[in-house]
C-alpha cells in the first residue's frame, strides 16, 4: 500500500509521468491521475483497465507509437532459439509493422522464457490475418493488459523502495 500511497500524493506531473511509463496515451494518463486518489491497487487498476477500454483510435494510436520507442529489441528476440526462428521472427515483425502501421504488442505475463519466441511468432502470424479493425481491438486488448502488468510493478516497485528505507 506504500506505493499506491506515494502514487496518490504525488503532484499531477510525476503521476501523470508514471503512468505514461505505463501506457503511452495521454488521455488514459490524465484520466487515471485525475480520479485519484484510490483506495486500494485493486481500484486503480480496474480504472486503468476503464480507462483502456475508452481509448479512442487517436489514443490507441499514440500509445502504439510510444512502444516504438521504447528502447529494447524486437519481442521476443531475447528468448532462447534458432537462428532461424529469430530470422522468421524479425520477418514476421517486419510484416507486421507493414500490415498495421505500427509494432507488434502482445501480453506476455506468464509465458516462461523458453516459449517466449514461439509465442511470438505464432501470435504474429495468427495477427496478420485479421482485418485492420480487428486488429485494433486485439492491439488495444493487448496493450490494456501490458499497461495493468506495468502499472501493478510499478505501484508494488514503489513499495519496495519505501520499504527498504
Amino acid at each position: 500500500m506504500l506505493g499506491l500511497h506515494r502514487f496518490n500524493e504525488a503532484d499531477a506531473g510525476a503521476a501523470e509521468e508514471a503512468l505514461l511509463a505505463c501506457c503511452g496515451s495521454h488521455r488514459w494518463a490524465l484520466r487515471l491521475t485525475a480520479h485519484r486518489p484510490y483506495p486500494d491497487i485493486e481500484s486503480l487498476l480496474a480504472a486503468a483497465s476503464e480507462a483502456s477500454y475508452d481509448l479512442r483510435p487517436a489514443d490507441l494510436a499514440e500509445a502504439l507509437a510510444d512502444e516504438s520507442w521504447m528502447p529494447q529489441p524486437l519481442l521476443g528476440m531475447r528468448a532462447p532459439g534458432s537462428q532461424a526462428a529469430h530470422t522468421a521472427l524479425r520477418a514476421a515483425h517486419a510484416a507486421y509493422e507493414a500490415r498495421f502501421g505500427h509494432v507488434f504488442v502482445v501480453c506476455l505475463e506468464g509465458v516462461e522464457p523458453e516459449e517466449m519466441l514461439d509465442t511470438v511468432l505464432t501470435s504474429i502470424r495468427t495477427r496478420l490475418a485479421n482485418d485492420l479493425d480487428e486488429e485494433r481491438l486485439v492491439a488495444a486488448d493487448e496493450l490494456r493488459r501490458i499497461a495493468l502488468m506495468r502499472l501493478a510493478h510499478l505501484v508494488a516497485r514503489h513499495s519496495a523502495e519505501a520499504g527498504a528505507r
